[in-house]
């Protein structure tokens, strides 16, 4: 893109403690195509955890702050469609009596992107990265259904040179993570997360990757209970070409 875009890149609480590998392969592939990212340090959580359990004051308080931190950029990307579905569809519900914070949400909404989506549909990015391996890709609820993503993850991953995509069954049934549904829950999540497991398994996928950290997180767990031998990565990690340097998903880090 001839016009240098201001990209203020929203890390995430999942991917800050458990994964960072995520952010630095999400910046790598923004900075190649030309962004100016900024990583605010005063960014916090997007809210989700107080707005799903009821408490709404503590939801619209972190939701200000994330407002008033990521206005100034052209764009806020993250890698995680969970957190994105949080700012985009569920900030105008928090701020509806509030005529201020609405206007500003509003534009904010607008600018938003998840990374799998902005490399696609904004940047159109090309991609030059290597997989020797078969994979199979899970959509998270999030993605899909809040934010309409499902073509563009595979359309980069076709792009990657010795990969193989494998569909699934069911790639669009919640794998049972669900943020604290699956501490409310854990039955049901517990039957997902198995069956999830059973539908890669089917497709003897060496590879599972996905748009979401939770999702990832809760079907290694569930695999490596099983005692599947599946690796899991994040989609950007590979689109980085990054996968190799990293343990993946639920593996010990040397």
């Amino acid at each position: 893109m001839s016009e240098t875009l201001k990209i203020g890149f929203f890390v995430t609480c999942l991917v800050d403690a458990m994964r960072p590998s995520i952010a630095l392969a999400s910046i790598k592939l923004l900075e190649s195509a030309g962004c100016d990212v900024t990583v605010p340090s005063a960014q916090v959580c997007c809210g989700q955890p107080a707005f799903n359990n009821g408490d709404i004051d503590t939801a619209k308080n972190i939701a200000r702050q994330v407002i008033d931190v990521f206005e100034q950029y052209d764009f806020l990307v993250a890698p995680s469609a969970s957190c994105l579905g949080m700012i985009k569809v569920h900030y105008p519900e928090l701020f509806q009596d509030e005529p201020h914070y609405l206007e500003k949400v509003e534009k904010l909404s607008n600018k938003c992107y998840e990374i799998l989506t902005f490399l696609h549909d904004v940047l159109k990015i090309e991609i030059s990265a290597r997989f020797d391996s078969t994979v199979t890709y899970h959509d998270s609820c999030s993605g899909l259904r809040e934010l309409g993503i499902e073509s563009q993850p595979r359309q980069l991953l076709n792009k990657v040179k010795g990969l193989k995509l494998k569909e699934m069954k069911d790639t669009d049934i919640c794998c049972g993570f669900g943020g604290t549904f699956c501490v409310k829950y854990p039955d049901i999540s517990t039957s997902l997360v198995s069956d999830k497991v059973k539908n890669i398994i089917d497709v003897d996928a060496k590879v599972v990757l996905a748009g979401d950290l939770g999702c990832l997180m809760n079907i290694a767990g569930r695999c490596q209970r099983e005692g599947k031998a599946v690796r899991f990565y994040h989609t950007v990690e590979v689109l980085a070409g990054m996968a190799a340097e990293y343990p993946a998903i639920g593996e010990k880090w040397s």
